[in-house]
Parts: structure tokens; C-alpha cells; sequence
């Protein structure tokens, strides 16, 4: 399996680079949208102060979508892996403050409303392993940024990896 690696590993990073694009293209695009659901999103987690509310409600969709066209395009895509990261932790940090709080509010994490939810566990636990896998994937893509169709490899900044001789 070590042997085939190289050769199946810029595919494989490729998908999880068109994942992750479609990921942040189907958060972030909601979100532009209906900029007053995601405020009411952003204030329900009750976390920032009044005056950062709005303006972090109306950059995070633009940081989404912005990480998405880095996604598509291949270019800058560790960095990307890396900004999809700390988004990721950010976003668990945030379900498992309200979580922890006890506040039963929608995530928003796809454009919902920070509405309140009768029954919010299920949804915190659901929330939690997503962005989990989609940390994973993010960390795998840090890791092994090389992916075929991308700007990056069209700018030499992932060359091909020189075969060591081993076997």
C-alpha cells in the first residue's frame, strides 16, 4: 500500500479539495444571502460581544467563500487546509460552548437561523463528528497538498516528489 500512496495521494487530495469546496460553498452561500438569519445565528451563541456580531456575521461567509475558490482553483491549498482547520476547531469550540451552557439553539451552520430547538443534543453530538471528519479531511489535505488540476501545481509550489530508489 506504501508503494501505490504516491500514486493514488494527489487524487485522493483532489476529492477531498472538491469536498471541502463544496462544503464551504454550501455554508458560506446561505449565509451571504440571508445576512439577518446568520446575525441572529451568531448572536444565539451568545460569545462575542454586540459590536463584533454583525461583522462577524457578514466576514465569515465571505471567509467561506473565499476558501472555497482557493479550494476549486487549487491555489495556496495548504493554506486553505490550513484556514479550513481553524475554522473547523472554531466551529466545534462554538457547538460545544452552547452545548455546554445550555443553550438549545440551531448551529447555523448552513444557513439556519440560530433558532431555538426543543431537543439540541442530538444535533450538537451530529454537528461535532461532521466537523470533526471535516477537520480530518482538512488535516489531510495540510498534510498532502499536492492534488491533480490545481493552480499550485501549475506554479511549481507542489512539485511531483522525487522517486527516493527505494523498493
Amino acid at each position: 500500500m506504501r508503494k501505490r500512496f504516491p500514486v493514488f495521494q494527489p487524487w485522493i487530495s483532489t476529492v477531498a479539495r472538491l469536498f471541502l469546496t463544496g462544503v464551504f460553498v454550501l455554508a458560506g452561500w446561505p449565509k451571504l444571502v440571508d445576512q439577518e438569519a446568520t446575525v441572529r445565528s451568531v448572536r444565539a451563541f451568545d460569545l462575542l460581544p454586540e459590536a463584533l456580531v454583525r461583522p462577524f456575521a457578514f466576514g465569515l461567509p465571505l471567509l467561506e467563500l473565499s476558501v472555497a475558490l482557493l479550494l476549486l482553483f487549487g491555489l495556496g491549498t495548504r493554506l486553505a487546509a490550513a484556514l479550513t482547520g481553524c475554522l473547523m476547531v472554531m466551529f466545534m469550540f462554538g457547538i460545544a460552548s452552547a452545548w455546554a451552557r445550555g443553550l438549545s439553539i440551531d448551529c447555523g451552520c448552513f444557513g439556519n437561523t440560530g433558532t431555538e430547538v426543543p431537543d439540541p443534543v442530538p444535533g450538537y453530538i451530529k454537528d461535532l463528528f461532521r466537523d470533526t471528519g471535516f477537520f480530518l479531511v482538512a488535516a489531510f489535505l495540510l498534510r498532502w497538498p499536492r492534488s491533480r488540476f490545481s493552480l499550485d501545481g501549475v506554479l511549481g509550489l507542489h512539485p511531483e516528489p522525487v522517486p527516493t530508489g527505494r523498493r
